[in-house]
Formats: C-alpha cells, structure tokens, sequence
C-alpha cells in the first residue's frame, strides 16, 4: 500500500533526479529537476558573469523569462534611460546577456513588462505541478497554482541556468486550514497577515506550508498568490494550494498557456494534485476566517500587526521574548504605547508590489475610492503589478477613479516596495502600503510603513491617517 504524501512531497518526488545523501523525509539532499525560472536585472548579474567566466552556456533558454522589473522608473512619462546610471548599468548588462545566452527579456518598454511575479501568471506560464526557482523569495507566489516555487542565490541562479537542476534540501511540511468565511471588509492580505501574526515570522521555517480550508477555496487566483507571495514572511520557503477548477479557468486563454486540448488532458493530472487525506504534516494551525479584522503592520516585522481596531502594545505588556524587538521597532516608527493605530497619521499612500498589485487589488481600492479625494498632505501613488494589469485597468476606467481622487498613475514595477528605484520614502515619511515587508529602511532610509490591503492603503488615503475601510464601504 501506498504510503500518504503530502502535495509538496509530491511534486519534490516527480522531480528528483537522485538522492545526495541517505536521509529519508525532511533534510533528504536530492537533485532536483527545475522547470522554469524567471530573471530580473538586480539578482542574474554574477550569475552571468559566472556563466561567462566559465565558458559555459544556459541549458535550456527557453524555460528563461527575464523582465526588468526592480530598478526601473515607473513614472508615468518614462521615454527613456533612467536617471540613475548604475541601475541604467544593470538593464544594459541584462540585456546583453539575454542576447547572448538566448533568452528571452522584456524590457522596461515591452508591452508585457512588469512584475516578474505576476508577469508569469499574466502569460499563463506558471501550471500546477511544476516547479520554479528564482532569485527573489517571493517566488513562492506560484503556489496558488499548485507549483512548487522557491528563492534562491546568485551561485544557485547560475547553477540552475547552466543544468536546468539544482541541489535541494527537502523540507518540512505544515498546513494552515482556515475554515469559515472572511467577513467582508477583509481580504486575502488580512488572512495572511493573521497567520503570520499568529505563528511568528520564523513560524514556518524550514517548512514547504500548504493552505487549505474552505476561506482559502473560495479566494479567487489573486488572493490565493497574495497567501502563497506572503508566506515567506512567516519563514515559509515554499508555499502551496491544491489546484482546483479556479486554477485552469486562470490559465485558459493566456497567451502562453497551453491550447484547449492540451489544457484539457493537462487537466486530468493537475486535478490528481492534493495531499493525501491520510498525509501526515509535520506542523498544523487552524484559523477561523471569520474571525479576521482588517490588519494592519504597527512595527517592522509583518508579524508586527493588528487589527485596525487595535492600539500599539505595550512591549513590557508583551511575552518576554517579543519585548526588545516591539520597543526597538515602536523607537524607529516613532509609535507611542496606547495609541490608536486608526490614530496613526500618513504622508504616503503606495498600492502595488508583487503582493497586491493585480486587477483585483486595484478594483477593490477603487471601490473605496470612487468619488473621494486623498487627503490634503498625503502624496498617493498606484503602480500596477505589470502592463498587462494596467491596460485591464485603463479598460475599466480604473485609472479615471484613481487619477480623479488624486492618486498618480504610475507605470509598472517593483516602484516602493523597496528602495530600489526613484519611488523611495524620506526619512521620517509615514506610509501606508500595500506591499509585503515593513523592514526598517525597506522604502526608503528612515522610512516607515504600515502593511494593509489595498481597500485600506485607499481608506487611510483618504482619511489622512490609518483607517478601518469598513467605514467607507459597507
């Protein structure tokens, strides 16, 4: 009889070229096959070099997408090279090395560029089963549709695109089941943020985590990339949801997705792809969707967080080992104990990022601001996830809700998610941001942020200061 297996382990046993070590389970060292990988133009450099110092070749160009995607401009009239030379230096390099290792890049002016994260799903290029590497963590984001995706490093970027396979440490495996529904007003990012705030930012270390439950079921695609993107944060190395019917309806029809025959028989494997229902996790956690407020971030770690209706803590009020990391934290965001987080004034407002930069993130900020203005003193911005997204926007006349509230209409990119690039936070600035990491310094030296969902980022706009959005949409 067959033993149990989790869809993780799976996935892992389909690729393994051969074992490495005698381990059984987690901490097996094995060979692992890698399907596809996609490049951008801040974590491929030296591992280019490397290929070029040795002689060698990339093994299989066409399982390469690159995009530039971090260092570029996303301002709304960008023409040409960017101001800042060194990062104008990486894009040049980038693009040289897709000419010659032969693969294929779209550039900051291509009409699919944007985020590498949802480029992929855009093309209908992430399919259940497969797996992914790459060099940004939040490849994990794939696991909404039942793949296997995970970050590596530059001297593993290089040995992936010489082989096509890398070296690979099984992990452990846990699940988080929310049941229930999520009341309205909450969404896939305050889901996620709740688990990550109730296991801790290490809580899945070493872990391959799996989420399921019927809250999770009833996420259409985008929220499901929004937990499996943000898994990371709590330690997650890979993240995964059994693909289900609303995963093919994702694929059907994008222009890199297979024809409908060819979906169809794909189909039959695909729907094969759930863990065993005797398959044993190495970790549990169960949530009650229904349970979930709006969230928002009030330190510099996304475990750091609290419903809307919360106040900052009192850090001696807090287990002993939380107590040095909250004061430090409410020092650098200049928080006082006590008070409300809905009390917290904004300078900026960013929606966009590789976590909620989709068509669903923009039409839910959208519905809060429609026929609202940003408040007077905060700049509000909007860099949608990828050109595609933004042409579905402008589509829908998204772009008019947002321009007319005083949001500015951005290009595609990385943008404020970090300090990459020409959207960066002064010292002292105070965001409101749809994005993944609240790191000291993550937008902008001194900088800080608040993480939320898009619906919030809208609300505290407008408000002027963090607020719940189910004040302004029923």
């Amino acid at each position: 009889m067959a033993v149990p297996k989790t869809l993780y382990d799976k996935i892992i046993d389909r690729h393994r070229v051969c074992a490495l070590n005698d381990v059984q389970g987690p901490g097996e060292r094995l060979l692992l096959y890698v399907d596809r990988t996609v490049l951008n133009e801040y974590t491929s450099p030296q591992a280019f070099s490397g290929l070029r110092a040795a002689g060698r070749t990339v093994w299989r160009p066409r399982a390469a997408l690159g995009v530039v995607d971090h260092v570029n401009s996303t301002a709304p009239d960008r023409a040409g090279p960017v101001e800042d030379t060194n990062a104008q230096a990486q894009i040049d390099y980038f693009a040289r090395n897709a000419r010659d290792f032969g693969f294929e890049m779209f550039d900051v002016f291509h009409a699919l560029q944007g985020i590498e994260h949802v480029v992929l799903p855009d093309l209908g290029w992430v399919l259940p089963g497969m797996v992914f590497a790459a060099g940004d963590s939040h490849t994990t984001t794939y696991g909404a549709f039942g793949s296997v995706g995970f970050g590596i490093g530059t001297s593993d970027i290089e040995h992936l695109l010489a082989t096509q396979c890398l070296p690979y440490t099984r992990l452990k495996t846990m699940r988080v089941t929310a049941n229930g529904a999520l009341p309205l007003g909450t969404t896939a990012k305050d889901m996620v943020m709740a688990v990550i705030r109730q296991i801790g930012a290490a809580g899945a270390h070493g872990h391959a985590l799996e989420f399921a439950g019927e809250a999770v079921r009833a996420l259409g695609i985008e929220g499901r990339m929004t937990l499996c993107n943000m898994a990371v944060e709590c330690g997650a190395r890979v993240a995964l949801i059994a693909p289900d019917a609303v995963v093919l309806a994702a694929i059907a029809g994008r222009p890199r997705a297979p024809g409908a025959a060819m979906l169809a028989r794909g189909w039959e494997a695909w729907r094969q792809l759930a863990s065993d229902p005797e398959a044993r996790f190495d970790r549990e956690v169960m949530l009650d969707a229904a349970t979930i407020a709006p969230m928002v971030t009030w330190g510099t770690s996304p475990d750091q967080a609290l419903p809307i209706t919360g106040a900052v803590p009192d850090p001696v009020a807090l287990p002993a080992p939380m107590q040095a990391d909250a004061a430090r934290a409410q020092a650098y965001m200049g928080l006082e104990p006590g008070t409300p987080l809905s009390a917290i004034p904004i300078d900026r407002a960013f929606i966009g990022s590789c976590t909620n930069g989709r068509l669903s993130d923009l039409r839910d900020a959208a519905r809060v601001l429609r026929g609202r203005k940003v408040a007077s003193g905060v700049r509000a911005m909007i860099a949608p996830g990828s050109s595609t997204v933004r042409r579905e926007a402008e589509a829908e006349g998204l772009d008019r809700i947002f321009i007319e509230a005083g949001f500015e209409w951005r290009q595609s990119g990385c943008s404020m998610c970090l300090a990459m690039n020409d959207d960066v936070l002064a010292p002292g600035e105070r965001c409101a941001s749809s994005t993944n990491r609240n790191f000291e310094g993550r937008q902008g030296s001194g900088g800080r942020t608040h993480l939320m969902s898009p619906a919030m980022v809208a609300a505290a706009a407008v408000a002027g200061h963090l607020a719940d959005v189910r004040e302004l949409v029923p």
